[in-house]
């Protein structure tokens, strides 16, 4: 049976991202958490590498599929190096926490050869800010280009195989990564399971700085679409 790596895209999350990482590690089959710190201008990379994790920096913030990608290049190497059955990646947001011990029901069905990719369903609810707009337009896309409604369609906790991650590739851009890698498997013919998992990440604000957030989010899953559907 395939280990698991855990890949953990993070940008300024010092506060969160060593539980985080702590978390993850404690669960079964997990045998490296490996953080990639996307160019954080605080203390994100020393907060992870301060709870055992492997830690990759960007120079500059290149955006959440990019770091995604750097993650799992790190986890083939080592594969390769270890001479062993191709690792599964588990994707985690770094804010989760340590909710992120929680997250061995997206394993099981990846080790068991019952999916391809699992995703995350939150049962613990987290306040949108304006969230839900791009939420639509993801689920709207979906369907539209797959024929599947996902019940969290942006949700970034993603169980997978190597051989699902390769046919994923490449990776949309930034935050388009989650929408695109749901249709891009779907249509290849790719089992997909959504499991309920009681994971929590940081509530969502509405000042600016989150509006600003959304509008970069609702543009990387615009352009995944425009490309797919």
């Amino acid at each position: 049976m395939s280990a698991v790596a855990v890949v953990i895209p993070a940008y300024d999350e010092a506060d969160r991202v060593g539980a985080t990482a702590s978390a993850a590690a404690a669960l079964a089959g997990v045998d490296v958490v490996v953080v990639v710190d996307d160019g954080s201008r605080d203390g994100t990379a020393r907060a992870a590498r301060e709870a055992g994790a492997s830690v990759l920096r960007h120079a500059r913030n290149r955006g959440k599929a990019a770091a995604m990608e750097t993650g799992a290049e790190a986890v083939r190497l080592l594969d390769q190096h270890d001479h062993g059955d191709p690792r599964h990646l588990l994707f985690l947001d770094a804010d989760l926490g340590a909710t992120a011990a929680q997250a061995g029901p997206l394993i099981a069905p990846v080790t068991a050869g019952a999916a391809d990719m699992t995703i995350a369903v939150f049962t613990e609810r987290v306040k949108l800010g304006g969230h839900g707009f791009v939420v639509g337009l993801s689920a709207w896309g979906i369907r539209r280009a797959a024929g599947w409604t996902p019940a969290q369609p942006l949700n970034g906790q993603r169980c997978l195989t190597r051989a699902a991650y390769d046919a994923a590739r490449p990776l949309a851009r930034g935050f388009g990564v989650e929408t695109a890698m749901t249709i891009d498997l779907k249509r290849k013919g790719l089992r997909i399971s959504e499991v309920e998992v009681p994971l929590a990440h940081r509530a969502t604000g509405t000042g600016v700085k989150a509006q600003l957030h959304r509008a970069r989010q609702f543009a990387d899953v615009a352009w995944a679409l425009a490309i797919r559907v």
